[in-house]
Formats: C-alpha cells, structure tokens, sequence
C-alpha cells in the first residue's frame, strides 16, 4: 500500500489497514499532516505535530502489541468547543484566546486513547467554528471564515462548518462537531458529507462548551454513514457522574444493523417540508434520493408536522435564554481575555465582554436576556417551551404512521459569503427543516442526496424516533449502497 492515497480512504478502511499492518499510524498522521499545511479553507485553529505524532507513535505500540481500540491510529480532529488537554480551546472567540483546559471532554477521551478505554484515534487538532457555537454559516469566528471545499466563494454551513469542510477537503477522515439547532446536519448537508446527532443526552456533554444546554448535543461528521456508525458506537454511553443531562442508556455497536432489509420501511414525508420556500434544486435532489428509497423497498407516507414553521421563533427564544445565562462566566476573572484598562469591577466585566464576543454573540445574549426579563418570561419564554412541548407531540404522532421521516436538510445549497451580512434572520430562516428534531431531542443525520445549483452539494434529512439512531444509519447506508452521491469529492481535493 502507497501512503500517497491515505487521505482517500474512509474510517473504516483506514481502521482496518492499521489493523492488517499495511500502514502505520506514524504513516497515517504524517501523511494527514502533510495536508494541513497552509490550512486549507481555514479549518483547523490548532495544530500541533509533535501531539500528534506522538499519539500516533503509542497506538502503532498497541497495534503491534494486539491490544488497540475499535479506531485505534485513526486520525480525527475536534470542533473547537470540545475541551483538550493537548490543544487549545476557544470554542472560536477571541474570549477564550489561548485558553488550554486542564482536562479532555468526554467525547473527546471516549475517541481517544485506548489506554484510557478509548477507542484509540489520533487528533489531528481543533477545528474552526462559528463562535460559541452560533451561526449557520461559519462566518461568526473571531479567528476568520471557513470556505467551502465546493467553492470557496460560499459558506461551508455553520457552527460545525470547519468539520464538515475538513471531512469534505480530505484533511481528516473524520471529525467531531455538535448540533444545537442543526448545526452538524446543515454544514454536513452543504459540504456534501454525512453527520448525526444521536438523541439528546446518549453522547455527553461534559466537557463541551455550552450554548444552550438543553439542546446541545455531540456527534460524528465523516464522509459515509458506516464511519459515521463506527464513531458513534465509541461515543455514547452513559456519564452519569459528570453530566446531569446523560441518559442512562448502554453504548450500542450501530454498525451491526447496517445491511438490513429496508423492505416494509415507512418513510414519512412532512407536507411542511417541501411547500414554499424550498428551493426547486434542492427538492429535485430530494425527490430523487426518496424514489431510491422506494425502490430499496420503502414505503413513502405522507405526514404532517404542523408545528414546523414554529420551531423558528421557538427556537431563537430558548437557545439565546439558555446562552445568556451560559456565557455569564466570561467575564474576565478566572480565564480567557480581560480588558487592559478599566476603572472597577463592573467597567471590567462591560470592556471584556464587550471586546471578546463578536456581533452574533452580542446579540443573542441580549435576545436571552430580554425574553427571561421580569415581565417577558411568562410571555415569551414561558410561551416558547409549551410550543416545543407541542413540537415533541407532533412528532410521536408522526411515528404512529412512519418509522423514519425524511426531507430537506436546508431550502437552498450554500450561499455565498456576505449575501445574508445585513440579515441574521435570513441565517435563521435556513434552519428551518432542522430546529424541529432539535426542539424535541430527536436523532437526526444528513447524508449526500445529489446535487443542485452550481454544482453544490443537497443533504437528504432522515430524523428517527428516541434511540433509533441504529435505524438511520442502516436506512443511510443501503442508501449510500445504491447511490454514488457521498464518493463525490471537491474539484483538487
């Protein structure tokens, strides 16, 4: 085996030749190492080759001594608000500048060293994000935009954009991102990879740094849903010790349903997801990816999630509440940036904050602050979390008819940088299709469904009931068995 196609192969091919001795980690790391060079498309905020390296030197001695992990010398790179020991963590604000935490995040050790019971990968470093994890198009970070492997003139999708252009570019086999409104499906769905969220609370959350805690959730970007399968099965588990929100339910290997049947399967179709508003090139990619599924033995249903257009002001209600409240402990004492000149305590506070959050970030900690204020919680707040209560219900009723719900990711492929500058609500508007599953805690994925306008990439949307997330994968990859859509890589890649 050459080292010159390394970066060409998928997780599990990588896992297996690293198993069968035909290349080494060292190998595989240089080899990835080479390729970051200049940071392409500005993915990776820090990097650093020694690490590296040295992760990669311990798992070729575990290899070699028969006692690796499932991924054991695999690289993977983190989205910069997982916290690490090795790298530094700035969840992509100017705030947390340097900032290097004394420990790992749990998914970050659950992927990580086999001698710590991980699954043995190797970080290649920490990759770009929209700050704080708020955006839908990466152009929030303090330390400069993503492009799009696609075309560099568009966003990549956002927060996880720096995930999904790595993957998408070839620079890492695999990466770690987290979806708070749809922030792993939408970047996968515009970079033209695959990415999940598992339901909320099965990968914890310790460790990560929170926008809104009670939709916050990690998962896996790669470039196929068998990857994607492998990494999950090491990432969740229960952590009931150090996150509160962790679910008391057992890892589970998702890659041992991924060839079933798809015969009998009920798809069902949300007549909210393909009315006005969704672009012609986007739903032409979609009706193609379902015709596929028909023909794989599905049953396509026509359902209603008639709370759908909701989610929107739902969402951008409780996710800035909870920010404002998570983001309070920047303020300059203990960590991260402090204002050089200040008068008292309270002027410090004002200058730092006012100098480490970007614009995006600004504002919806005032959003948050506003809706929680005396006089409006009732009104908003309050008003806001019975909806998504409501939201949660439509989709039970929607499984009672369906096994898998299927759509759009997005209502258009990627736009072009600075088209939506003037108009943070345009971003939102984007995130329609993923905040429902979000607002109720559901798994969702996005995987390659064709593409549209320009070339660009269109994600097919699949959203399962509570721990089905064995169910997505298998229905994405007899999918991406019959299709070619996810071997498809950016021109010079």
């Amino acid at each position: 085996m050459t080292t010159s196609n390394l970066h060409d192969m998928t997780v599990a091919e990588l896992a297996q030749a690293l198993k069968s001795k035909q290349v080494s980690a060292v190998e595989v790391a240089t080899g990835f190492l080479a390729r970051l060079g200049g940071n392409p498309h500005n993915t990776f905020l820090d990097i650093d080759s020694e690490v590296t390296l040295a992760q990669a030197q311990a798992s070729d001695a575990r290899l070699a001594a028969g006692t690796g992990g499932l991924l054991e010398g695999v690289p993977v790179a983190h989205k910069d608000v997982f916290v690490t020991r090795d790298f530094a963590t700035t969840a992509g604000s100017k705030i947390l500048t340097g900032y290097r935490s004394p420990f790992d995040a749990t998914l970050v050790q659950k992927l990580g060293a086999s001698a710590q019971g991980g699954a043995g990968m190797v970080s290649l470093g920490k990759l770009n994000c929209d700050e704080f994890a708020m955006g839908s198009s990466n152009e929030n970070s303090a330390f400069g935009k993503v492009t799009n492997p696609w075309d560099t003139a568009r966003v990549p999708g956002g927060s996880s954009g720096g995930s999904a252009a790595a993957v998408a570019a070839r620079l890492t086999p695999a990466a770690t991102g987290t979806d708070t409104g749809g922030s792993i499906r939408q970047p996968a769905s515009f970079c033209g990879i695959t990415g999940i969220k598992p339901t909320y609370g099965r990968a914890s959350r310790y460790g990560m740094i929170a926008y809104a805690s009670s939709l916050d959730q990690g998962g896996p970007m790669a470039r196929n849903a068998e990857d994607c399968a492998l990494l999950l099965s090491a990432m969740c588990g229960p952590d009931l010790d150090r996150d509160s929100t962790s679910l008391d339910v057992a890892a589970e290997d998702f890659t041992a349903s991924l060839n079933q049947s798809l015969e009998g399967l009920r798809i069902g179709i949300p007549k909210e997801f393909f009315g006005e508003g969704l672009a012609a090139d986007v739903r032409a990619a979609v009706d193609s990816a379902l015709r596929e599924y028909e023909k794989l033995g599905a049953k396509l249903v026509p359902i209603s999630l008639p709370r759908t257009e909701l989610s929107i002001p739902v969402y951008y209600i409780i996710a800035p509440a909870e920010a404002s409240s998570n983001l309070s402990r920047f303020d300059g004492v203990k960590f991260g940036h402090r204002a050089k000149d200040y008068t008292d305590l309270v002027d410090m506070y004002k200058k730092t904050r006012a100098e480490g959050f970007g614009n995006e970030v600004k504002r919806r900690i005032m959003t948050g602050a506003y809706v929680l204020s005396h006089g409006y919680y009732d009104a908003y707040y309050l008003q806001a979390q019975k909806i998504r209560r409501m939201i949660a219900d439509d989709f039970q009723r929607a499984f009672t008819e369906c096994d898998v719900i299927a759509g759009p990711v997005a209502p258009s492929v990627a736009w072009k940088f600075g088209e939506n500058a003037n108009d943070p609500v345009a971003d939102y508007l984007a995130d329609i299709f993923t905040l429902p599953a979000s607002l109720a805690g559901l798994p969702g994925m996005s995987l390659p469904a064709g593409f549209g306008a320009q070339g660009m990439p269109v994600g097919l949307q699949l959203i399962g009931n509570y721990f089905k997330e064995a169910q997505l994968l298998n229905a994405a990859h007899r999918l991406q068995q019959a299709t070619d859509f996810h071997l498809q890589k950016p021109a010079g890649v």
